[in-house]
């Protein structure tokens, strides 16, 4: 049976994206190899959600929190940018994050039921 996930960010400057789950995220990992880094991500959830046919199988990556608001202090203290504000949906509080070398992920704090605690 299927035992994990496994998320593959791409990135023009790996070693940068590496250094910030690495160093600012502090997400703990091993090396694979060569300085090749495998991190050991949150507990995750997955959703589907429709789309029109041009953007099928289309994939984002929203890392989640508690409290949002705290959670951006903290980054912004070290020295992460944020991409765009806060905002409020109907699903909970989000925002977007710039990972260096690697574009932007999503960050939120769900207002509905999460999935990653079930057994």
């Amino acid at each position: 049976m299927i035992n994990g996930a496994h998320t593959i960010i791409y990135a023009s400057d790996a070693e940068a994206a590496r250094s910030f789950f690495r160093d600012v995220l502090e997400f703990p990992h091993v090396d694979a190899g060569n300085g090749w880094l495998i991190f050991k991500t949150p507990p995750a959830e997955m959703a589907v959600h429709p789309t029109d046919p041009h953007a099928a199988g289309a994939v984002e990556l929203f890392l989640m929190c508690d409290n949002l608001t705290d959670t951006v202090a903290e980054l912004k203290d070290k020295g992460v940018e944020f991409t765009t504000e806060i905002t409020e949906q109907r699903w909970g509080l989000v925002t977007t994050l710039a990972v260096p070398g690697a574009g932007a992920i999503g960050l939120y704090q769900p207002q509905h039921d999460t999935a990653y605690d079930l057994e």
